[in-house]
């Protein structure tokens, strides 16, 4: 009995597929967790899409994966001094986003990552003077901007790669190939056609591997079911039940990510008020877990234990029954299945 992530294959990689007809020179990105489909997986559907280059979060992630990707790999955290060296081989491109750190991999082939509006790394206007002597003992790939995912300052996107182009073109600095990352196709094809000897490649992850949200489910086996009536004690704590029901024990616990939740950006009076409510309830234990049966998402009993959740399921609706699957809205990237089933 397992969580299992089942994929719609044929519908899967026909979205890969539209997405790289609308991003030539599309870079695919595979970190952390694989986007929840581990990274040998993703690093076959890049070689089944031909791509020359994958690009990783980190090292050691470029380390597993060189194994499973015959291409390029592109480390997208950028390069500090003092970092553990991880035996890499040639085909790992580097980024970097300090002058320190260009001159700290002499010999290296590097992409030079510039600071954008996102304001997390990158190397500066000022830095550009200096960049001319630190980029003659690298090999340099391209430079890169990672772009914000929203602007409410109705800013441009695109603008704002004209303009670090223009900085880096007064600077007399090689701009034969542009990596970037959070823009829209007809944004590419306008910069593309503004810099035609200049190569753009975007880095997309999340609209390839998940955007297509129905090409994908995760399921729960039910493992166990137990009627209870109300005032009854059960579970770890030996809470009362609230009311006449089942206890029904799924598969999928806190090991794969369930009751696991990244903090979201609330924007609107309606988001923030069920925010609201959400931390009403769970300060007296009703936590709504990310299980559904009978057409609703059913609430936990108890805190989701290590490998499977205890669900409390009422007496008015239909029985679960040991091998059911419930659907579990779960988010991919915080999620590790038991098993993958194409279909």
């Amino acid at each position: 009995m397992a969580l299992t992530l089942y994929v719609d294959t044929a519908r899967w990689r026909a979205h890969h597929k539209h997405v790289q007809e609308q991003f030539p020179g599309l870079v695919p990105v595979c970190k952390g967790n694989g986007y929840g489909f581990g990274h040998e997986r993703l690093a076959e559907e890049a070689t089944r899409l031909g791509s020359d280059v994958l690009a990783v979060g980190t090292t050691y992630e470029a380390a597993r994966i060189k194994d499973f990707f015959g291409g390029d790999l592109l480390v997208l955290t950028p390069y500090r001094r003092g970092e553990e060296p991880v035996p890499l081989p040639d085909r790992v491109v580097r980024s970097v986003s300090s002058i320190d750190g260009v001159y700290g991999l002499v010999g290296a082939r590097v992409v030079i990552e510039v600071m954008s509006s996102m304001k997390r790394h990158g190397i500066s206007e000022q830095d550009l003077p200096q960049l001319h002597a630190a980029i003659e003992n690298v090999r340099l790939e391209g430079f890169a901007i990672h772009l914000p995912l929203d602007r409410t300052d109705g800013s441009d996107a695109v603008e704002e790669v004209i303009g670090w182009m223009d900085r880096l073109r007064a600077a007399r600095l090689p701009l034969h190939t542009m990596f970037v990352s959070h823009l829209k196709a007809d944004e590419l094809a306008r910069l593309q056609q503004q810099f035609p000897q200049t190569r753009f490649r975007a880095r997309i992850g999340t609209r390839l591997w998940l955007g297509d949200h129905d090409a994908t489910e995760y399921r729960g086996a039910v493992l166990d079911v137990t009627r209870v009536a109300k005032g009854e004690r059960f579970g770890y704590r030996q809470q009362k039940a609230a009311s006449d029901g089942f206890l029904v024990v799924v598969a999928g616990g806190t090991s794969h990510g369930v009751g696991l939740e990244a903090p979201k950006a609330l924007h609107g009076v309606m988001p923030r008020a069920k925010g609201v409510a959400r931390a009403g309830l769970a300060t007296v234990n009703r936590n709504l877990a990310p299980f559904v049966w009978g057409g609703k998402q059913r609430w936990f009993a108890e805190p989701p234990h290590m490998q499977v959740s205890i669900l409390f399921v009422p007496s008015d609706a239909p029985e679960p029954k040991v091998g059911d699957e419930l659907v579990a809205h779960l988010r991919h990237t915080t999620t590790q299945f038991d098993r993958i089933l194409d279909r």
